[in-house]
């Protein structure tokens, strides 16, 4: 065999099915049971999902739609249609509004924009540690960054909620060149923010899941599943990568794509010249909760099934159901801080806590037939979701080294990608990348006759 893929993620499936393609030998090493990493589904109903982990996508994210379209696999719009409900004060009644703008005051959120969008287009998004004033926007939280710029109250108490729902950050969890950097690299606040016509304006019929299924099935017995990696030693003309069941693995080149505290936990001969992660390097704070009903009962009394709420667990809901109303499907996002803390909670508790607050947010609503609680922060083969957070002083020491080949091993994984960072579409043009690098080195002698 020619190369080795570490994670069996979208990153990776992608990297190795395009050297498959171009008729490299590959295997795919996976730690889990399962493909897709940060994608992964839940059975809502016979034969409907719903999205655990990655699941929007919108116009500009060109290379998942081609590989989609590759794959058979079809989009679905996002509903959202009709009014929200906001909670924002803890002695108020949800407030029911028309759109998603939240009753706070305009003038105040419009001033906290203004100043993300400069601080957001003062950085670039090809390279963000050479951004003019990198180290000082590095060396900074979005904490102190809304401590110092932003003094209304109805913004201080918005600030989070947005970061939550963009990034599941906290603000002292990320430096503020982390925060301008996602939201620049991900195409902008505005586009970023939006269901019709942003980043958030389709799902993938089916499940996210699904896409990762169809490479993996392309794949075929490349495909290893419980494998987790250990090490990875090179040597002058090739790489042996030991596995966690003593099995060893031979190539001429390997692709780690793997998120950056996952990848650092590997022994590398010769050792890394650059680490991947930092003590500062946090999990992406998510946890997404699926309530479900028989149908989308809340379109019935006019409402979207969005919601926006100070206090959590759920900070956040969305009408994921699916596009045939099978079943009703309201997705929650317990983000930040919220999201530490609701993980801490047994699983009754956290159960009781979600059901609770939907019977406040939507009194309309009987109580759900079920519900699914799926915690990034805990999952030990994703160390967070939607991506890792760079915090205080992590883009200047790791972003010049993240997709840096380290001899014959190569990276991938939305972390690596100034493009689309954190999202699937990072990850499928990092796999590209890494496919592309690899390739370039394994002379035609190398490649099998396929």
């Amino acid at each position: 065999m020619s190369v080795v893929v570490v994670g069996a993620g979208l990153a990776g499936l992608t990297a190795a099915h395009q050297l498959m393609v171009r008729g490299i030998d590959v295997v795919v090493l996976e730690a889990r049971d399962r493909v897709g990493g940060r994608m992964h589904g839940i059975e809502i109903a016979p034969g409907a999902w719903a999205d655990a982990g990655a699941a929007y996508l919108g116009h500009r994210h060109t290379a998942l739609h081609a590989l989609m379209a590759e794959m058979g696999v079809a989009a679905t719009p996002t509903t959202m249609h009709g009014d929200s409900r906001f909670a924002l004060s803890p002695d108020r009644a949800p407030i029911r509004s028309v759109g998603r703008f939240p009753p706070l005051k305009a003038v105040a959120l419009g001033e906290m924009f203004e100043r993300l969008d400069e601080v957001t287009k003062s950085v670039r998004a090809d390279a963000p540690w050479l951004s003019a004033d990198a180290a000082k926007l590095d060396a900074r939280t979005a904490a102190d960054w809304i401590e110092e710029h932003v003094k209304h109250p109805d913004a201080r108490l918005f600030f989070p909620l947005f970061l939550g729902e963009m990034m599941a950050a906290d603000p002292a969890d990320i430096s503020v060149l982390h925060m301008a950097f996602y939201l620049r690299s991900g195409g902008g606040i505005p586009y970023l923010n939006a269901f019709e016509g942003g980043a958030q304006a389709e799902r993938i019929a089916g499940g996210a899941h699904t896409l990762c299924m169809k490479l993996a099935e392309r794949l075929g017995p490349r495909v290893h599943l419980g494998v987790p990696v250990r090490a990875i030693h090179q040597r002058s003309n090739g790489v042996s990568v030991y596995t966690s069941q003593s099995t060893v693995f031979e190539g001429h080149a390997v692709i780690v794509a793997l998120p950056p505290r996952l990848a650092e936990g590997i022994d590398y001969a010769p050792a890394l010249e650059a680490p991947r992660a930092s003590p500062h390097t946090a999990p992406g704070c998510a946890v997404k909760v699926h309530l479900i009903y028989p149908t989308p009962l809340w379109r019935e009394h006019g409402l979207s099934g969005w919601s926006v709420s100070a206090d959590g667990p759920l900070l956040s809901t969305v009408d994921d159901s699916p596009a045939d109303g099978r079943a009703g499907v309201l997705t929650g996002f317990v983000t930040g801080s919220e999201a530490r803390r609701f993980g801490a909670l047994s699983p009754d508790e956290q159960r009781d806590a979600v059901v609770a607050q939907a019977r406040r947010l939507f009194p309309e609503l009987p109580p759900p037939v079920a519900c699914h609680v799926t915690d990034w922060v805990q999952a030990k083969y994703s160390r967070g979701c939607y991506a890792a957070l760079f915090g205080p002083g992590d883009w200047m020491r790791l972003g010049p080294h993240l997709a840096r080949p380290h001899g014959l091993v190569h990276w991938a994984g939305t972390e690596t990608s100034t493009e689309f960072f954190g999202l699937m579409e990072g990850a499928i043009r990092s796999g590209h990348r890494a496919a592309t690098e690899v390739s370039h080195v394994i002379s035609p002698s190398r490649r099998s006759s396929r």
